[in-house]
C-alpha cells in the first residue's frame, strides 16, 4: 500500500509539471493517460500516431500499475485509467469502460530448460510452492526459482486470477520483479527459472511454453483457446467529453487497430 501511494504522487507531481508545460506552450487540450506499465508503451504509440492530425491535442502518459490507474480515474487524475485486468466489482462503480484489445500472459522459461508444455493444474503446484524441483513436471533435476511480478500489477492479478485462483497465493520466496523485461531477463540469466510476461513482449532470448497443449500465438489467443489473457482497459469516470471520445473512437477504427495489431494486441474473434 506504502508503494502504490509513492507512486500515486510521483503521478501527480509528472501530471502536474505537464499541465503547467501545456500553460506555458499556449492553449490546447491536455489529457492524462494513467495506470498499466503493460498498457503504457501501447497508449504511447497510440497518442503519438493520434497527435499528427490532431497537433492541438496534448498527453501525457505515465504507468504506475493498473490498482493506479483505477484509483486515479477515479479520484480525477486521469482522464483515462488504463488495467491490463478485468475490474473487480467494487472497482468500476461510475466508470465508462473500453476494451482495446486481448493481451496473452506467456509462462517464460530458460532456453536450456527442456520442459515445453505445463498444465494449468502444474503452474497452479509450480508458482504456489507445491511443486519445487522440475523433475517432478518432467524436467531435469532442479530446484524451481519462480520469477514474479509486484503487488498492483495487472499482468499479476490475471495470472493470479486464471492460474491460482482466490484460495491459492504465490510461494512467499518468489522474486518479484516490477516489468515484463526484468522478469525476461532473470529468467535468461537462470536456468531454473520460471516467469510469465506479456505476449507482445516475447522474445527469443526466453522459451514461451504452451499451456495444457496449447502455444501462445495470435490465432490461439483471438479465438480464445489460450487460455491465459487479459483485457487491455481504457477507463473514463462517467460520460466522457466529446475530445476524449474522438481518441477513443479512433483507438477503435481503422488506424487504431492497426496500431495495436502491431503491438500485438488482438482483437477476440468470438
Amino acid at each position: 500500500m506504502k508503494k502504490k501511494n509513492i507512486a500515486i504522487i510521483t503521478i501527480i507531481f509528472l501530471l502536474i509539471i505537464g499541465i503547467t508545460a501545456v500553460s506555458f506552450f499556449g492553449s490546447s487540450t491536455q489529457f492524462n493517460i494513467v495506470g498499466s506499465s503493460s498498457v503504457q508503451p501501447v497508449a504511447e504509440k497510440l497518442v503519438e500516431s493520434y497527435k499528427e492530425t490532431h497537433p492541438d491535442v496534448r498527453f501525457n502518459v505515465q504507468g504506475g500499475g493498473s490498482s493506479v490507474g483505477i484509483k486515479s480515474v477515479h479520484e480525477g487524475i486521469a482522464d483515462i485509467g488504463t488495467s491490463s485486468r478485468e475490474l473487480k466489482e467494487n472497482e468500476d462503480e461510475g466508470l465508462t469502460q473500453y476494451n482495446i484489445g486481448q493481451e496473452g500472459i506467456v509462462i517464460a522459461v530458460n532456453n536450456q530448460n527442456t520442459v515445453t508444455d505445463l498444465s494449468k493444474e502444474q503452474l497452479k503446484d509450480i508458482f504456489s510452492g507445491k511443486v519445487k524441483n522440475w523433475n517432478q513436471v518432467g524436467g531435469p533435476d532442479g530446484e524451481i526459482h519462480v520469477i514474479t511480478r509486484e503487488e498492483g500489477s495487472g499482468t499479476l492479478d490475471a495470472f493470479k486470477s486464471i492460474v491460482l485462483g482466490k484460495d491459492t497465493d504465490i510461494r512467499s520466496d518468489a522474486i518479484v520483479q516490477s516489468s515484463t523485461e526484468s522478469v525476461k531477463q532473470s529468467v535468461k540469466q537462470d536456468e531454473n527459472a520460471i516467469g510469465f510476461v506479456s505476449f507482445a513482449h516475447m522474445s527469443d532470448d526466453v522459451k514461451a511454453l504452451s499451456v495444457d497443449k496449447v502455444n501462445p500465438s495470435i490465432e490461439t489467443i483471438s479465438d480464445g483457446s489460450y487460455e491465459l489473457q487479459r483485457p487491455f482497459l481504457f477507463l473514463v469516470k462517467g460520460t466522457p467529453s466529446k475530445d476524449l471520445k474522438d481518441f477513443i473512437d479512433w483507438v477503435n477504427g481503422e488506424e487504431g487497430q492497426k496500431i495495436l495489431s502491431e503491438e500485438k494486441i488482438i482483437r477476440p474473434s468470438k
